[in-house]
């Protein structure tokens, strides 16, 4: 017996626009006019002999809707993936990996060997950005998330806690036995950090540690979290960073840990996916990789 189906790009366009409850929205990720899914959505509607949404100053979904809407949802992520594994080059076997640049660079990237060499049959592809991917329309498996951890509909697991850290090269270093001499330094600013009000500036940070000075502190600017901690080990100051993206730095010699300070945080890095794909061979045998490397390491 055939099928009895609704128009595929009719049920695209209700399905975008019942998540958004914006025909406006719906019509900017699927790159048409308000218009084109008013249309569709009507079509659907016809199709259906019922109504989807309630129109009035704001839009709301119909009850029998707004049961249907996750199954829906579910079913097209469902068609999406299957239609990615019939195109020319795509691999099943391919896990591919959404993370932040610094964290990508300084954390995961130097642990990779470890998991290909354990699992050579993974194939993995690594797109290093701060920019949250969007799993529906993105053919990402996981994600590595920086933050509280609250975040809608994914399955999100908590990899490590994270704390913030002044560190220097050991030449610096062997010069600051107190928060005075840390002050006398160049003192190397993350202004993506401080912007975003994550950590404190030096100013305000030292003068917890009792530091008034009337001299003015020697600040230099760096846009990117790497960079800054690049700049700390080739020698040109100290900075205030995360613990976790110079673990690796702190163990090798290359940088140290001053004055024994810590600053704890209720932030951490998760690891994120869709409800459909968590329990993917490739993403759980990442899971656990993943749970393994980050126990090793807690804010000393």
């Amino acid at each position: 017996m055939p099928r009895q189906l609704p128009p595929l790009n009719a049920l695209r366009a209700f399905e975008a626009a019942a998540r958004h409850l914006s025909f406006v929205r719906a019509a900017e990720e699927l790159h048409v006019t308000p218009a084109a899914i008013s249309q569709q959505i009507k079509l659907l509607e016809d199709h259906l002999g019922t109504a989807l949404f309630r129109r009035g100053k704001k839009l709301a979904l119909s009850d029998a809707a707004a049961t249907v809407l996750p199954q829906i949802s579910e079913a097209l992520d469902q068609i999406e993936r299957a239609m990615l594994r019939l195109q020319p080059g795509s691999n099943a076997d391919t896990l591919v990996i959404s993370a932040p640049p610094a964290f990508a660079a300084r954390w995961l990237i130097p642990r990779l060997d470890d998991f290909q060499s354990r699992h050579p049959d993974i194939q993995l592809r690594l797109l290093a950005t701060r920019r949250l991917v969007n799993f529906r329309v993105e053919d990402v498996d996981v994600a590595i998330r920086f933050g509280s951890g609250d975040y809608a509909d994914l399955v999100a697991e908590r990899l490590m806690p994270e704390a913030i850290i002044p560190v220097a090269a050991p030449p610096l270093a062997a010069n600051i036995t107190s928060a005075e001499d840390l002050a006398r330094c160049n003192l190397l600013e993350d202004e993506w950090h401080i912007g975003n009000r994550v950590f404190p500036d030096w100013g305000t940070w030292l003068a917890t540690l009792g530091v008034n000075s009337a001299n003015p502190l020697r600040i230099r600017h760096f846009g990117d979290t790497n960079l800054a901690i690049q700049a700390a080990v080739s020698g040109l100051g100290a900075t205030l960073t995360w613990y976790s993206l110079v673990v690796d730095d702190l163990q090798a010699g290359r940088l140290v840990h001053l004055l024994n300070q810590l600053i704890p945080t209720s932030l951490g890095y998760y690891l994120v996916a869709p409800p459909n794909r968590v329990a993917l061979n490739k993403v759980t045998t990442f899971r656990d990789w993943l749970l393994e490397q980050s126990s090793r390491q807690q804010p000393a």
